[in-house]
């Protein structure tokens, strides 16, 4: 059985793309170690520093005084030029005979305050940024919760709390909290800016944050106490709450389309497309997802495959791909390597994702040519997500580099590559084989975090720490940002091999026959490992939502004064300070 199983090409390609975000991590892991390092160095320089200042001579202080005047000299035209001996009187050559760093690798200076936001905005963005964050705790609370009681079933016998309340909880606050109002709001930020004008309306804008907020609220009591659509999966909220969040999207959808329509550019972006396009969709996949007239039968289960799967493909992929055609260029400082190879990918992922959602129901009582037709959309999947990774993985090409010195890069890295191997391991799960084996298991749980956490949310976390330090001028602490990184890749990680081997015994039991309850049981050591990597996980997020915090707090950052100005400054807040009489 062993031998028929890894000679299926289905199973060869899925391990071999779950190996792909491991290797890349050990690759991260070997770089960051540096970087983790010098920040230690640095911090242990800024007390040597500060030891030093403090005991600055009078001459020393009046050496740095003329020599920040120097500095803030700015040469007229041609003035080294000509016959006279060179002389920098003026202080224009500077750290001639130091070498404090590798000159090749920049050092990282923090972000300056982006002065083409207004406050109005800046103050929309952060809000749906922040009610994001505020989703994501609760959402992942609950789904850790549900992980432990996989292990602990009888952890409580309240019904509110019960596994089969709670889980559609933590799957639609993820949905339509966290993943949707982090994505909205990078909305509200990208789409001004590559039309180069300003938003339409602020005022829709916090229209459509309200309506979206008391749609989840509103929604999550509800599904608490026992009240949903008793429909397929994501769509467990009724319809009335569900109508408030599709009005939300429809008031957005109009700011947008009435801000690229003033735009002051030619041409539209390829990110507005992908955001518009987005847009569009997720309201005509609630549209059919919610009415009636065709929820009769196998019309039900068909409609379900569809609204689960456009769900993920045409709302939340397509809008972050569209967000990172925006920032990964700008964190990068450089522009995208093929607006060709954007398009492509648009058109094809339109083409092939809107007909893959029946490949959820290989075998099932549906048509055997819809069946099929899902399978070879999904095949044709290969195309955008090729154009796509390839897109992205040569803008970095020249600045590899950066990885080292960069919190946010390596973000954006693991997203692409979690891109490209969830979304081919998608394509490979689609096969008939594979599908007979894992369907209907944890394998399609484990699936569901490759992409939506794996893709969907590093990404949203690489866009936070290259937005808000934009907005705000507050940079997180770098420390913690790598353990957040390093805790929530390693979490993803354990959580979703543990789940794929367990889920594979569990499905060759089930082809062999044996009683149920023999692949309940042999799920329980694969279950615990489980609750082990969403806790990593759900660390991680907390540790997110403290460096979100710093980075809108108005607290002032730690800076080692290195240059003259910030030298004599210092000097002189220690003086401020030295002296301050205490009873």
């Amino acid at each position: 059985m062993n031998n028929s199983l890894f000679g299926e090409s289905g199973v060869q390609l899925t391990l071999l793309l779950i190996l792909i975000p491991i290797l890349a991590g050990l690759a991260i892991a070997v770089i960051r170690t540096y970087g983790t390092y010098k920040d230690l160095r640095s911090r242990r320089e800024l007390k040597d520093i500060r030891n030093k200042i403090k005991e600055l001579t009078p001459e020393e202080v009046e050496h740095y005084k003329r020599r920040e005047k120097e500095l803030e000299y700015r040469i007229p035209e041609n003035e080294l030029s000509g016959s006279l001996p060179v002389s920098d009187q003026k202080g224009i050559i500077t750290n001639i005979n130091t070498v404090e760093e590798i000159r090749a690798i920049p050092h990282k200076n923090s972000e300056v305050k982006d002065a083409v936001v207004t406050p109005q905005l800046g103050k929309l963005v952060l809000y749906f940024l922040g009610f994001s964050v505020f989703w994501l705790i609760i959402a992942t609370t609950v789904g850790e919760y549900l992980g432990i009681k996989f292990v602990a079933p009888d952890a409580d016998h309240v019904s509110w709390l019960s596994f089969g309340r709670l889980r559609p909880v933590h799957t639609n606050m993820v949905f339509w909290g966290w993943a949707s109002f982090a994505m909205v709001g990078f909305s509200y930020y990208v789409i001004p800016r590559v039309s180069n004008g300003d938003l339409f309306s602020i005022k829709l804008g916090w229209v459509a944050f309200y309506l979206m907020n008391a749609a989840v609220l509103s929604g999550t009591i509800s599904l608490m106490a026992g009240i949903n659509n008793a429909g397929g999966e994501y769509r467990e909220y009724i319809w009335p709450f569900m109508g408030l969040f599709a009005v939300g999207i429809g008031i957005s959808l109009y700011n947008f389309l009435m801000t690229i329509a003033r735009r002051k550019t030619g041409e539209i972006y390829v990110s507005n497309w992908y955001i518009v396009a987005a847009v569009m969709y997720v309201i005509v996949i609630l549209l059919v997802g919610y009415l009636p007239f065709w929820q009769h039968g196998l019309g039900e289960t068909i409609i379900q495959g569809y609204y689960m799967h456009q769900g993920v493909g045409m709302w939340f992929m397509f809008l972050n791909l569209g967000l990172m055609y925006y920032f990964l260029p700008l964190q990068l400082n450089k522009p995208i390597y093929s607006y060709s190879l954007g398009i492509l990918a648009f058109w094809t992922q339109i083409l092939f994702y809107t007909l893959i959602g029946s490949h959820h129901f290989i075998f099932s009582a549906i048509p055997w040519w819809m069946q099929t037709v899902a399978i070879v959309a999904s095949v044709g999947m290969v195309i955008p997500v090729v154009a796509g990774t390839t897109n992205f993985l040569l803008t970095f090409n020249g600045s590899w580099y950066k990885l080292k010195n960069s919190y946010t890069l390596p973000f954006y890295l693991i997203g692409i590559l979690f891109y490209f191997s969830g979304s081919l391991q998608g394509t490979v799960e689609a096969f008939r084989f594979t599908n007979l084996i894992w369907h209907f298991t944890d394998f399609t749980v484990a699936h569901s975090h490759m992409t939506m956490y794996g893709i969907i949310t590093f990404m949203l976390w690489a866009f936070t720490y290259t937005l808000v330090p934009r907005i705000t001028g507050k940079e997180p602490p770098k420390f913690w940002v790598g353990i957040h990184f390093w805790l929530a890749l390693i979490g993803i990680l354990i959580y979703i091999t543990s789940l794929m081997i367990g889920s594979t015994e569990k499905g060759l039991l089930w082809m062999a026959k044996k009683p149920f309850i023999e692949s309940v049981v042999i799920m329980a050591p694969y279950w615990l490992w489980r609750a082990v990597g969403g806790t990593m996980m759900w660390i991680s997020h907390l540790i997110f939502a403290y460096n979100f915090y710093k980075m809108v707090s108005k607290k002032p950052a730690i800076v080692i004064p290195r240059t003259p100005k910030e030298i004599l400054q210092a000097k002189k807040q220690l003086q401020n300070t030295e002296f301050i009489p205490t009873k």
